[in-house]
């Protein structure tokens, strides 16, 4: 039998706990790089008539910071 954590009133295995935490932790860094690859993608567009195409590299630069924050906030759930 697997050893258990309690986690709100029930256990859970460990092996699957880490196996969460491990998961969120790489989806985190992971989407933090891609935010940071989407930003990026807007800086030679600034200021040359284009600011359609930089908007919208914005706000899926914000979705995706909202989306890291998320990830965050679950990885210290699941750590907990």
């Amino acid at each position: 039998m697997l050893a258990t954590l309690p986690r709100g009133g029930c256990l859970v295995p460990m092996s699957t706990t880490s196996a969460t935490v491990a998961e969120l932790a790489a989806a985190t860094d992971a989407i933090s790089a891609y935010r940071q690859r989407v930003a990026n993608l807007a800086l030679p567009h600034v200021g040359k008539e284009r600011d359609d195409l930089v908007t919208a590299i914005y706000e899926a630069e914000r979705a995706l910071r909202v989306a890291e924050r998320t990830l965050q906030r679950a990885l210290r759930l699941a750590e907990a």
